[in-house]
C-alpha cells in the first residue's frame, strides 16, 4: 500500500520525505491557506519536492469550469493529479479530463455507488472519508471493503485512497482491506513507526551493553 502525506506545508513534506516511505502528496484549500502563501507558488515548489503524485484541488463546481481549471492545475507538473468533488458536474469533468490524460483525485466521496460512477467515469483515485463517517456513528473501513469488492468484481482500474484518516489503526485497517493508497496527517504518519515495546527493546539492549567488558 502506498502511503500518501495529507498536508501542504513545504516543511514537514520535506522531513517526511526523508524518512522513505512517503510516496504522494494530497493537499487541500484547508491546508493551502494555513501556509499563507500564494496557491500556485506553493503548488509549484511541492510539485518540485515531492518525486510521486501531488493532489491540488479543483473549486469550481462547473464541469466547463472545473476542465478549465483541471488544465491550470495539471499545467504546473507531470506528477499533478487534480482533486474534483463527486457530484455530476464533477464526474462529468473527470470524464472528460480522463479522455485528454489528465490524472484526477475524485475526492468527499461516503458511498460504493458514488465510487461505482466515479470509477465507471475513468477517476484515477477515489477518495473515501472513513474518519468523517466514523465521526457520525459509521464505521468508514466498512466502505473501503465494499468498494474493493466492487472494484474487484469489474476489474476498474480506479485506485482507491483512504483519506480522513486519524490514527495509525486506521492505516493498518486500510491495509488489511487492500486500499492502494493511504493518505495521513504529519503525525499521524510519523507515529507508524512506534511501539513501546520497541522503545523498551532498544533501551534495554542499550543497557545491558554498558555491562559489556571493555577490552
Amino acid at each position: 500500500m502506498k502511503l500518501f502525506l495529507d498536508t501542504a506545508d513545504i516543511d514537514q513534506i520535506r522531513e517526511a520525505l526523508s524518512w522513505g516511505i512517503v510516496d504522494g502528496v494530497t493537499t487541500n484549500p484547508t491546508h493551502v491557506s494555513k501556509t499563507g502563501r500564494p496557491a500556485r507558488e506553493l503548488y509549484e515548489e511541492i510539485c518540485r519536492t515531492v518525486p510521486g503524485p501531488v493532489s491540488l484541488e479543483t473549486l469550481s463546481l462547473d464541469a466547463d469550469e472545473i476542465v478549465a481549471e483541471a488544465r491550470q492545475l495539471a499545467a504546473i507538473a507531470d506528477n499533478v493529479v487534480v482533486k474534483v468533488p463527486i457530484m455530476r458536474e464533477g464526474l462529468k469533468a473527470v470524464k472528460r479530463l480522463s479522455a485528454e490524460g489528465i490524472k484526477t483525485n475524485v475526492t468527499v466521496t461516503f458511498s460504493p455507488l458514488q465510487a461505482l460512477v466515479a470509477a465507471k467515469c475513468g477517476a484515477t483515485y477515489i477518495s473515501p472519508f472513513v474518519g468523517r463517517l466514523d465521526a457520525v456513528g459509521h464505521i468508514g473501513m466498512d466502505l473501503i471493503r465494499q468498494i474493493r469488492t466492487i472494484y474487484d468484481n469489474y476489474g476498474f482500474e480506479t485506485e482507491i485512497l483512504v483519506a480522513a484518516i486519524r490514527h495509525p489503526l486506521h492505516v493498518l485497517e486500510a491495509a488489511l482491506a487492500g486500499a492502494d493508497v493511504s493518505t495521513m496527517f504529519f503525525d499521524v504518519m510519523k507515529q507508524l513507526f512506534d511501539h513501546p515495546l520497541t522503545d523498551r527493546g532498544i533501551e534495554m539492549f542499550l543497557e545491558d551493553w554498558k555491562k559489556v567488558p571493555k577490552e
